[in-house]
Order: structure tokens, then C-alpha cells, then sequence
């Protein structure tokens, strides 16, 4: 990818009547030099193999950030702040799963920052956000960015006081590592799992035979390395065997040990009881504790052991952190349990206040998102000044940001295929490719290309507001109408109008049709799930100027959304019709694994009143699932609901007044013009 020093302004053009009004964002371009520019299509759902792409990347994308120390929950349990994440961090997300948002791992796919106006989120418990204004977190009542308006172009839903967010409340600091730290862990940990003894065989092999045993025997190894470093820091060291095989039904068990007399007997005086435990030892201590005889499943924390003094200390040590606990029996075992209260809440401020070193046991997979945490809004004020600001994309399409979950941006895979990051690079990056043009004329000599229809285009919008400036399209229709190849285009924008010219030609010549993507009827709608694609009105306005002009149109209703727009089909295709429309298709909302996140808390934010209605009619039309990947089947569903959708599309078609459709073929228009080189031959 190669820069361009000075990017041209898309709006400074004779078409920019055409356009939506200007978005303010710092617009970067590079130049793809690639010596391809036909995509072949695989998939057999398309009524096309090839596409051309003159542009990579959204000039109207969305950009949503945090401050780089916001800390974030990762995959073992502790927090990394935002600004220090890499692609690749396995972190928690979110994923709705019946009834309830659950928490799931996810990866982190992109990761950039810029620079933009600082706003501070005050919560009841103390939780301080600083987060762009375009930046949204969920509520009880859906996603809301930071600011916003009640009224006129800035209205969207935002953050206003008293309104409760999602999550556990703010995450503490980890524990520092000193010496009482290393102390209290050693004693937990050995005290709970370890070996610790001095044996007398006087007169079996010598008269006076005396052994020390000191060994500490783990499944995890995180918690047997982490205590034989704090040992070693102690000045004793140990060595490392294998204590138990595995096995098909038992892990294999690894051990650490010393028999020298001056390290067991240090290992004594390291694990004694302090008269007076600090509050770094009490967290070192339940952290040990915890590794040794502790456990974390169902969303229940407990440390079991049947030695009072053990429970005692750990009692003392929850009450001198500040958590609330209780104390459980077993019917089966002579122990007893220390169980945790708060549920997901404390568990979470225990993990971070204490820090234990094993991994699984800190696990919050699939727990449910509900909290008593009190998580109201207090204040949202600008702070009058601009910061750096970070942002991820990852596979949940969220994280968890200080203990409330957040947004991410969400960006088209194929934009990191190029290098670019997600979000604001998807935004701010805009890949061009100046010698579409001559790429395509080259593809078009080659005796091996036979005319096949190009679609325009496969990946994003062909007429993007770059478009007005760079011409890409409009170069590459003019080589297909040089060589009268037939044209599919579908678009959002009014810039088509520019070309009614070259689409004039094609459809005398060749063969074009030009498709304009209208999911909604009207445009509150539109600007919920599209707000920053052009109005409906102008779009249908637009079918209408090149349906006058002789181009055939036709209008794609993409994607219907059952309990949303299924509703809106008669009026889609009423209106289509007067603008002069000779064609419509319509496809079933399909939602990709990494893409269903994001939908379906878009429409969680946009409509809250209807989310249930949505996915349950979705659900109903995929067999129980919200999306299927099988070929044949992913643009389309089944069922009595899908069957009377179907029904009221051909209804509300004919009553519109649509031609019947005939599966002809695309005429063989193609040819390659004659030059005065070719002529000699």
C-alpha cells in the first residue's frame, strides 16, 4: 500500500449535490498496485462469478474508542490495559444465549488508536470512563454512546443520568509482589497441598538418623512455579520431578521437594502463622489457599479444608480485604467450606485483589451478564481537551472494559487482509486502485475472458463518495461499454446518476442493471441501522432519474429482517414501482459467526422493544438457529413464517405492478474493440 501525500476532498466535486452532507474525519489514501482487479466468486448462492472493487475500506464507518489505560478483562482472569493489547490476546466478550448475554473468550482481530475529544463517565460505585463521544456501552435499556441529542441530526441513544449500565463495576488493581505477598502465598499454598515434616529412624540404618521432607505436589504448574520462584527468592531451592503419571482419567501431577535441613526448616519459619497478618500477606495468602484447595464453578467461589485453623486464617483474611463469605458443610467429607458472596461481582474483585496463579480456576466462561453492581450513571462531561484514544475489533464484537461491557468496531474482514487495522483504519484508510481502469482492459484482452457479466461490486459500495473525485467506477464502465460486457450494479448512493451517460451505452450495446439496496420504508428506520448511508428518499429519487433515463432498475430489499421490515415489503416495492423499477429481489438477513454480535446489539440499542420479536421470528425461519452457512440455504429460510413472507413478496409484487420475470439469458454482447494493430491481422 502506498500513501498518497495529499488525498483529494471526495465532497470538492460538480457531484456533490449528489452526496449526504460531509462527515469530519481525516481521510488517509493508499494506492493498491496490484496487477489484479477481477474477484472471482466462489459461492453458488450469487448470480455472479466475477466482481470488480475499485475501492477498499468505508469512508463513512463509525469510530468508537477508550482511553489506553482502561483496563481490560482478559481470558485468564486479569486485566491488561487497553493500550497494551496485541492481536491475538484471547480477552472476554459477550454473546447473547437465550435469555441472558453470556460471557465468552474471543480473540482480539485489530487494534489501533487516534486521537479524539475526551469525555469522564462517572458511575455509583466509582467506575471514571474516559471515552470518545462516539464510543457506546450497554445498558439495561440497549447500547448508548456517550453523547447525544434528543432531537435533530445528533439524535441517537446516549448516556443521561441514572441510567443503569451492564457489567460488574470497576476492576481492582493486582496485588503488589513483596516479601509479606510471597510469604502469605507460601503459606497457603504449602499449608493447604504441601508436605512439611521431620522424621527420626534412629537405629534402623544408623543410631542416629534424622529426615527432612519438604514437598509441595500440583496439577497446575502456574502454582508450582509460582511458589518455588517465591521460594527461591527465600534462598531455598528446590527440584522439580514427576510425582504421579497420567493417565486417560488422571493428569499428570508434578512435584517440587528439598531435603536439607536448613531449607525445611526455613520453609517452617516462612509458613508460620504471623501474630499479626498484614493485608499484602492476607491476599498472598488466599491466593495460595485458593490455588491449593479452592474452587470456582457455577459461579460458586470456595476454599475447602478440614483444618480449623486454615479456615480461621482464611476468614480473617476475606474480612480484612473486604469480602463477604459464609461457612458451608459437607455431607460427605469431614470439611468444611468458606463459600464467597456476591456472586460474578466478587468473584471477579477476588481473582484481582488476590491474584491467584492458576489459570483455570479463574475462569467466567459462560456466565450469565447480571450484576446488583451499582452501576447508575452519575455524570458525563466533556473534558475540554483531546487524549489518544484506543480501540479493538474482536470476535464478540465487545470486551469488558473496567467492569461494563463495550463496544467495539466492528470492520470488514477483508480491510486487515490488507494490513489495515479495523474501525477507524476502516474509516480513515481508504484503499484505492488508480489503475483499475487498465487493469480491467488488460483482463478483457486476454483470450481467455469470454464476456461474463462484472458485478459492481463485490465488497463495498462501487460509488462511495471517493468516487467523486477518483472516477474509478466510472473508468472501469467505460472500458466494459468499450468492450460491451454486460454490468450488474448495486449501490446505495445517488453518485450513480453521474454515469447515466456510460449506463445509457451499456444498455444499448450491452447489457446493464443497476440495483439500489433499500431495506426500509422509511427513514427513522434507515438512520437506526444505516445512519450514514444516504436517505431513502434519495435513493429512491435516483432509481427514478436513471428508470427515466432507460436503464432498466430494480431495487434489492437486503437483508428483510423477520419482525422488523417483512412488513414493509408492500410499500417497498409500491414505491419502487412508481420510481420506475422493472425488478426486485429480496435475501434473508444472514448473520456470520462474527457478525451476529454486532447486529444483534445494534438492534438491541435501535429497538429495544422489538429484539426478542426479531430473533425469535429469525429463529423461526432457520430451523431454531439465527443464521445458516450452508450454501443454498443461506439466503433464504423455511418454515410456515419464511413461506408466508415469500407469499406477501409475490403478492405485493404483482400488485405493484411488476412485469413477471423471465429467466432469460444475458445476451453475448461482448467484443474487443478493433485497434489499428489488431486490424493488420
Amino acid at each position: 500500500m502506498r500513501p498518497v501525500s495529499n488525498p483529494p476532498n471526495p465532497f470538492q466535486s460538480q457531484h456533490r449535490e449528489l452526496l449526504e452532507p460531509p462527515a469530519t474525519v481525516t481521510l488517509q489514501v493508499f494506492e493498491d498496485h496490484t496487477r489484479e482487479i477481477l474477484s472471482r466468486n466462489e459461492s453458488p448462492d450469487l448470480p455472479f462469478r466475477w466482481s470488480v472493487n475499485p475501492y477498499r475500506g468505508c469512508f463513512h464507518a463509525c469510530a468508537y474508542c477508550l482511553h489506553g489505560e482502561t483496563p481490560i478483562l482478559m481470558a485468564d482472569g486479569r486485566t491488561r490495559a487497553l493500550a497494551d493489547l496485541k492481536v491475538g490476546d484471547e480477552i472476554y466478550g459477550t454473546v447473547r444465549r437465550g435469555d441472558y448475554r453470556r460471557y465468552v473468550r474471543t480473540q482480539v482481530l485489530a487494534h489501533w488508536w487516534t486521537v479524539k475529544p475526551a469525555y469522564r463517565i462517572l458511575l455509583e460505585d466509582g467506575t471514571e470512563l474516559l471515552a470518545s463521544p462516539n464510543h457506546r456501552f450497554l445498558s439495561r435499556r440497549g447500547w448508548k454512546f456517550v453523547t447525544g441529542s434528543e432531537q435533530g441530526r445528533a439524535r441517537r441513544p446516549h448516556l443521561t443520568r441514572n441510567l443503569k449500565l451492564m457489567g460488574t463495576g470497576r476492576f481492582m488493581e493486582s496485588p503488589p509482589v513483596d516479601v509479606e505477598y510471597q510469604k502469605g502465598y507460601l503459606t497457603g499454598v504449602i499449608r493447604g497441598d504441601g508436605l512439611l515434616g521431620t522424621y527420626r529412624y534412629d537405629g534402623r540404618r544408623r543410631e542416629t538418623d534424622v529426615q527432612y521432607h519438604f514437598r509441595l505436589a500440583l496439577v497446575d504448574l502456574e502454582a508450582l512455579q509460582r511458589a518455588r520462584k517465591y521460594l527461591l527468592d527465600f534462598n531455598v531451592p528446590t527440584s522439580e520431578f514427576v510425582f504421579a503419571d497420567g493417565s486417560p482419567k488422571r493428569k499428570l501431577m508434578r512435584a517440587i521437594r528439598s531435603h536439607a535441613r536448613a531449607h525445611v526448616e526455613r520453609v517452617r519459619e516462612i509458613i508460620a502463622w504471623p501474630p499479626a497478618p498484614s493485608l499484602p500477606w492476607s491476599k498472598g495468602f488466599l491466593a495460595g489457599i485458593f490455588d491449593a484447595e479452592g474452587s470456582y464453578s457455577r459461579g460458586i467461589l470456595r476454599i475447602a479444608n478440614a483444618d480449623s485453623a486454615i479456615l480461621d486464617h482464611t476468614s480473617a483474611s476475606l474480612r480484612r480485604c473486604g469480602f463477604e463469605h459464609a461457612f458451608d458443610c459437607s455431607e460427605k467429607r469431614p470439611v468444611r467450606f468458606v463459600r464467597l458472596r456476591g456472586g460474578l461481582r466478587e468473584a471477579l474483585r477476588f481473582f484481582h485483589c488476590v491474584d491467584p496463579a492458576i489459570t483455570r480456576k479463574r475462569t467466567i466462561e459462560k456466565q450469565a451478564l447480571k450484576s446488583s453492581a451499582p452501576l447508575r450513571v452519575l455524570d458525563v462531561r466533556p473534558l475540554g481537551l483531546e487524549l489518544p484514544m484506543f480501540d479493538i475489533t474482536t470476535g464478540t464484537g465487545d470486551f469488558i472494559a473496567n467492569g461494563v461491557i463495550s463496544h467495539n468496531c466492528y470492520a470488514r474482514p477483508s480491510h486487515q487482509y490488507l494490513g489495515f487495522g479495523a474501525g477507524t483504519d476502516f474509516e480513515s484508510k481508504i484503499v484505492v486502485k488508480p489503475e483499475a481502469a487498465a487493469l480491467l482492459r488488460q483482463a478483457f484482452l486476454k483470450p481467455s475472458w469470454n464476456g461474463e457479466l462484472i458485478a459492481f461490486s463485490g465488497n463495498t459500495d462501487c460509488y462511495q463518495p471517493l468516487e467523486a473525485t477518483y472516477g474509478l467506477t466510472r473508468a472501469c464502465l467505460e472500458v466494459c461499454a468499450d468492450f460491451r460486457n454486460p454490468v450488474g450494479i448495486i449501490t446505495k448512493a445517488a453518485l450513480v446518476v453521474r454515469d447515466v451517460d456510460l449506463l445509457q451505452r451499456l444498455h444499448a450495446e450491452a447489457w446493464v442493471r443497476v440495483y439500489f439496496s433499500i431495506p426500509f420504508a422509511d427513514d427513522e428506520t434507515a438512520r437506526k441501522v444505516e445512519p450514514q448511508a444516504p436517505s431513502i428518499r434519495k435513493r429512491f429519487e435516483a432509481m427514478r432519474m436513471l428508470s427515466q433515463a432507460g436503464i432498466k432498475t430494480g431495487i434489492s430489499i437486503a437483508p428483510v429482517i423477520p419482525g422488523l421490515t417483512d412488513d414493509d415489503l408492500p410499500e417497498l416495492l409500491r414505491r419502487a414501482r412508481e420510481a420506475g423499477a422493472s425488478e426486485a429481489m429480496y435475501v434473508l438477513l444472514r448473520l456470520p459467526k462474527e457478525v451476529e454480535p454486532v447486529f444483534l446489539e445494534r438492534m438491541t440499542a435501535a429497538f429495544p422493544d422489538r429484539i426478542k420479536k426479531m430473533t425469535n421470528r429469525l429463529r423461526e425461519v432457520r430451523s431454531g438457529k439465527l443464521t445458516d452457512g450452508e450454501f443454498f440455504k443461506r439466503h433464504h429460510g423455511e418454515g410456515p413464517y419464511w413461506q408466508m413472507i415469500e407469499q406477501l413478496f409475490e403478492l405485493s409484487r404483482r400488485k405493484a405492478g411488476f412485469p413477471d420475470e423471465e429467466d432469460s439469458p444475458i445476451p453475448q454482447t461482448f467484443r474487443r474493440p478493433m485497434t489499428e494493430q489488431t486490424s493488420l491481422f
